[in-house]
């Protein structure tokens, strides 16, 4: 199996509808921040450049539904790159519920596809990834290429 960068979470009540199943937009707040968790964990000197002048634009997202769940339900949200370009860069989220007892069930999976800029904010172009990004990624390649 491909290594992946985990990012482990709970859900919460505010996270659910009325329902009691976890509202959709929260799979995607979710793709974020395990991004950035990432980015904090494995590539902190990409946090300075994004001070700076980098900016990572999320041109794309998506994710597939397989299963509900609900709140008090623990997560494992699981990145890898699929793709990297000179000035973009794609990602796959399998989002895991971990049952009592070892067992884990794939819910979701999302996709993401970011492209790399730098510039004032009217006048942004693309720039290459950092290198330091793409040496941190490395190790989290799959072979998938995004839906």
């Amino acid at each position: 199996m491909d290594k992946f960068y985990e990012y482990l979470h709970t859900v919460g009540f505010e996270e659910t509808n009325i329902v009691g199943n976890v509202y959709y937009v929260n799979y995607l707040r979710w793709q974020g921040r395990c991004r950035e968790m990432f980015l904090k964990e494995r590539a902190p000197d990409v946090l300075a450049e994004l001070q700076d002048d980098l900016k990572l634009f999320t041109l794309k997202v998506n994710c597939a539904f397989f299963a509900e769940i609900t709140a008090f339900d623990d997560l494992s949200i699981r990145m890898r790159l699929d793709e990297s370009a000179q000035t973009q860069i794609a990602f796959s989220f399998d989002y895991v519920r971990l049952d009592p007892g070892g067992a884990e069930t794939l819910i979701a999976r999302g996709h993401q596809r970011v492209a790399c800029m730098r510039g004032p904010n009217t006048r942004t172009v693309p720039t290459r990834v950092p290198e330091s990004l793409v040496r941190a990624l490395a190790p989290y390649t799959t072979s998938r290429r995004p839906a």
